[in-house]
């Protein structure tokens, strides 16, 4: 869903007044709410600020709703407690959120900055430029080096994948991979996760905002961004061939 770069901090007496609850009671709060009428983004979104948990094992699955502890993955934690709202939610709605990151109109974007609070909102903005626009930034330098590359009559070729990661972080994907490895302590004959993939791109963001100086940081992220529009216009517009930046 949109968000907004603004940021509004629960009043220390709420905090006070109010002690968010821990884990069950929080899913039962926000079951309770949806049954009493309350509409489920809202009771979605007040869960989601409560919750305190970085991650969480559920029915044979780990769910891991902060990267490298500073970028929360706020869907991951929606499609966890979608899971204890079963037959509460339109099966429509419930599918948008959860493949196109979308809520429905009646959740606004200040609604979300609110009831996330102001320090859960900064680690899902972490998220959201470290991992979500970092990722459209990797697919717009590789579309940029293979429209060079076939514009020179060369074939496609994997390499330049590895071509597009050395203009953005100084090195191959394949020796960043490597690096990255290390020092996150997996193994090199063991698959990534989906959770790994993410701290990977979260890994690389951080190595990409050390290495540039702020003006070519700001023109790559644009670039993330605009790409970012580009794939989310395509996904409304599905029969449109060129989407608009």
């Amino acid at each position: 869903m949109p968000v907004t770069n603004q940021e509004t901090a629960p009043s220390a007496a709420q905090a006070v007044a109010e002690p968010a609850p821990q884990g069950p009671e929080t899913l039962r709060r926000m079951r309770d709410a949806v049954q009493a009428g309350q509409p489920w983004p809202h009771a979605l979104l007040e869960a989601v600020g409560l919750w305190t948990q970085p991650l969480e094992d559920f029915q044979g699955r780990t769910y891991r709703y902060m990267v490298q502890g500073e970028a929360f993955d706020w869907l991951t934690l929606a499609e966890r407690l979608c899971s204890e709202l079963d037959g509460l939610i339109p099966p429509d709605e419930k599918e948008t959120l959860l493949f196109r990151g979308r809520l429905p109109d009646s959740a606004p974007p200040e609604l979300f900055r609110d009831l996330l609070g102001a320090s859960k909102y900064r680690a899902h903005l972490n998220f959201w430029y470290g991992v979500v626009v970092e990722e459209a930034l990797q697919l717009s330098a590789e579309e940029e080096v293979r429209k060079r590359h076939t514009a020179r009559g060369y074939s496609d070729t994997e390499e330049l994948v590895e071509n597009a990661f050395t203009h953005l972080y100084g090195a191959t994907r394949s020796d960043l991979l490597d690096e990255f490895r290390q020092e996150a302590g997996i193994a090199k004959r063991r698959g990534l996760s989906l959770t790994d993939v993410k701290s990977f791109t979260y890994w690389l963001h951080k190595r990409r905002l050390k290495m540039w100086d702020p003006a070519r940081v700001a023109s790559d992220t644009r670039k993330g961004i605009r790409k970012l529009r580009q794939l989310q216009q395509a996904a409304r517009n599905p029969h449109r061939e060129n989407a608009p930046a």
